[in-house]
């Protein structure tokens, strides 16, 4: 083997191997929307998605645009997803009096108690909702 083939095999070795393992990542849709109320309160609904080969648990939170909490009403708010499966979640939110609100929407993974990783991915999408009068 001549000094210039083992670099040329290791190469080819490390290229096959980044390949056979992208990264995956959980994802959601939508990322963003713009929604038009007419009553005191929007609906925003997400599809919280599980790329893995395993189930994982799911939280889906609504925050301000600032990432604090908001009281919201999430139907439904954990869910078990299967591999590569999605499921649609709908989340309430009032306007408090305001005419318009923006709000972020986060799926948020939550990590199995007795598993080594414990890994807690979140995804967010942007929202504004505007009330009409």
């Amino acid at each position: 083997m001549g000094a210039g083939s083992g670099r040329g095999g290791i190469a080819a070795v490390l290229a096959a191997l980044m390949a056979a393992s992208q990264a995956q990542a959980q994802s959601m849709t939508p990322m963003r929307g713009e929604i038009t109320s007419f009553t005191d309160e929007f609906a925003v609904r997400v599809t919280p998605y599980n790329p893995y080969p395993h189930r994982i648990q799911v939280e889906v939170r609504v925050y301000d645009e600032h990432f604090r909490p908001v009281a919201a009403k999430v139907t439904p708010a954990k869910i078990m997803l299967g591999s590569r499966a999605s499921r649609r979640v709908v989340a309430m939110v009032k306007f408090d009096g305001a005419g318009q609100r923006r709000v972020r929407v986060c799926a948020e993974s939550v990590p199995f108690p007795h598993e080594k990783t414990r890994i807690k991915a979140q995804i967010c999408g942007r929202f504004v909702a505007r009330r009409l009068r």
